[in-house]
């Protein structure tokens, strides 16, 4: 069944107090590293408009003096100041786009490597409640939905107005008393301005959040493993209705976003050109016969449409920046999220450095809970793993294992406690040099949508060909990847699909192997492969562990059999440790797990 979009009153509202609380001051601070260029574009504008601003005069001499004396000299330097006041407003005109457009592109550049960054260090639990399409719609649509405004739109008000500022003292020049009929249009001008902004910036966020949820109705309907679930449970038809039903309901928002205010807009059109006729007849009304020579009458006429149209665009202007708020409320709605797992202020540099860390870790009356949880995942647990030694955890499904492995490779941030890797607590170490030295291989193996050989350097981008096959040969992958057509050039596929399980997680292995941790946290690697499979992972795995500290998170109570110690977990509790002879003699929920 198609979703319906939340177009609630309280949606609605709150998204418009969101865009009303943008502010200005903050839009404008993304153009302050530009002050350079967009001061040189200010002045290109002023010069243009007030070049510009000659013709009218030209004319007016033309009509006046040059035509009724028949005096050609005269006429010809006119006519020659035309084309040349029109060549140069030209070249200005150039030199001025291609300063802003430059401008622009690299504030648009800026904001979106910004916003990507700061999500990149968002913690797993912003990704987890979070649609992945939301995200990318964000980056990719909101942000290409401002680039109009944020390319073009300083340019523009300075442009428009400076042309409306220079053509009104033109205009009084030639004639004070014309000059007011101007001003009687203003008022309503900018009052229908106003009420069509309103209707745009309601409008933008509607469209924006549908568009979002289109873009999630893509990603859940048109990835590898959705497209593999729709296809076994026939649940396609269902998905195309949905997305028919988004697409039409984003047409018709599309639709009402440029229609918004149309009809208003269109009968200030209509109003301003009117105002000539009226001029035109008042210029021909018996009392005023005389009042104006016919040059500067036409002269007049002429900037008149000519500051009506730099006026239409003024209050453009302002209907875009209305409406694009609710764009910006969104992107900066992202960018002002709090990071909560950060570098720290004073990082602590590891005793020896990175080579030189022996790898003991030590969780210490650690406490966490899942946002949203109602209960601690992991309860005021102690564990010590020396240095080189094995630690395994165990228990039920939901006791707590894999929560501990996330906080040892510091996923999340303990509520209570500390875990510390040679006496250094995590929240002390930058993060890099925490991923230098904690490695993690899960049961989720995630593989990059590129070649085998790509996939593994993406641990240590500067090895050379000779440790990258070293490393799958530790990992007992090499043979399988070398008897491809293409090796290690061959291309994984979406999410790896062209490798199978066991062989997705031996690649895996090959790549921490690259990365060479101390300390290793071992995720469920292989709770989910055959017999056979498993045998060949587990070997690799042992190789991977040999002399480092390593935390294996087990299903299978075979595979940590040969532990230094086992821990045993019951709703995030430490219930039982020892190895596992001295487990099984005690009988108790360790025995009854291995029964």
């Amino acid at each position: 069944m198609p979703r319906p979009v939340d177009t609630s009153p309280e949606t609605r509202a709150r998204e418009a107090e969101q865009a009303r609380h943008v502010s200005l001051r903050r839009i404008a601070r993304l153009f302050r590293p530009h002050r350079g260029p967009l001061a040189v574009v200010v002045a290109v504008i002023v010069a243009s408009s007030i070049v510009a601003m000659a013709s009218p005069f030209l004319l007016r001499a033309v009509i006046d003096d040059a035509l009724p004396h028949r005096d050609l000299p005269l006429l010809a330097w006119l006519a020659g100041g035309m084309v040349a006041v029109a060549a140069v407003t030209a070249a200005l005109g150039v030199v001025q786009t291609w300063i802003s457009t430059g401008v622009g592109q690299r504030v648009m550049h800026r904001l979106r490597t910004d916003v990507f960054a700061h999500l990149q260090r968002q913690s797993l639990g912003f990704f987890t409640r979070t649609r992945t399409g939301e995200v990318q719609s964000r980056i990719t649509n909101d942000i290409g939905g401002m680039q109009t405004v944020v390319t073009s739109t300083a340019t523009s008000i300075a442009a428009n107005l400076t042309t409306v500022v220079a053509t009104a003292v033109a205009m009084v020049a030639l004639s004070w008393q014309l000059s007011l009929v101007t001003l009687v249009v203003l008022p309503p001008a900018i009052l229908i301005s106003r009420r069509v902004a309103r209707m745009r910036r309601e409008l933008t966020a509607a469209r924006q959040r549908e568009l979002a949820d289109l873009n999630v109705t893509i990603e859940e309907g048109l990835s590898v493993d959705a497209a593999a679930l729709h296809r076994t449970l026939g649940t396609g038809p269902a998905l195309v209705d949905r997305f028919t039903a988004s697409s039409a309901r984003l047409t018709d928002l599309e639709l009402r976003s440029q229609l918004a205010g149309r009809w208003r807009m269109a009968t200030m059109s209509v109003v301003f050109a009117a105002i000539p006729a009226l001029i035109y007849l008042g210029a021909g009304l018996p009392w005023t016969v005389g009042a104006l020579s016919i040059g500067t009458l036409v002269a007049f006429t002429s900037l008149q449409a000519g500051i009506f149209r730099p006026l239409s665009g003024l209050l453009d202007v302002g209907v875009q920046v209305a409406s694009s708020l609710a764009l910006f409320s969104r992107i900066f709605e992202y960018q002002d999220l709090v990071v909560d797992i950060a570098d720290p202020e004073h990082p602590v540099e590891l005793s020896g450095g990175i080579e030189g860390v022996r790898g003991e870790v030590r969780i210490e009356g650690v406490t966490f809970t899942h946002p949203g949880g109602d209960r601690p995942a992991v309860d005021d647990v102690d564990l010590v793993i020396p240095a080189g030694t094995t630690l395994a955890l165990v228990g039920e499904t939901g006791s707590g294992k894999t929560t501990l492995g996330a906080l040892v490779a510091r996923l999340h941030d303990p509520d209570a406690g500390r875990i510390t890797i040679d006496g250094v607590d995590l929240r002390d170490l930058r993060l890099a040099d925490l991923a230098r030295v904690v490695g993690v291989v899960s049961q989720e193996t995630y593989l990059l949508h590129t070649t085998v050989r790509e996939n593994l350097r993406a641990a240590k981008p500067d090895v050379t060909d000779a440790e990258v096959e070293a490393a799958a040969r530790a990992a007992r992958i090499h043979d399988v990847v070398a008897a491809l057509p293409e090796g290690y050039d061959t291309m994984v596929g979406a999410r790896g699909h062209r490798f199978s399980g066991g062989e997705k997680q031996r690649i895996a292995i090959a790549r921490t192997l690259l990365r060479d941790p101390r300390v290793l946290v071992l995720d469920e690697a292989t709770s989910a492969l055959d017999t056979e499979t498993e045998r060949a992972v587990q070997l690799a795995l042992d190789d991977l562990a040999r002399h480092r500290t390593t935390l294996t998170i087990a299903h299978r109570l075979s595979t940590v059999r040969h532990a230094d110690r086992i821990a045993v977990l019951d709703h995030g509790r430490v219930v039982e440790s020892g190895t596992h002879a001295e487990l099984v003699d005690r009988e108790g929920r360790y025995a009854a797990l291995a029964a």
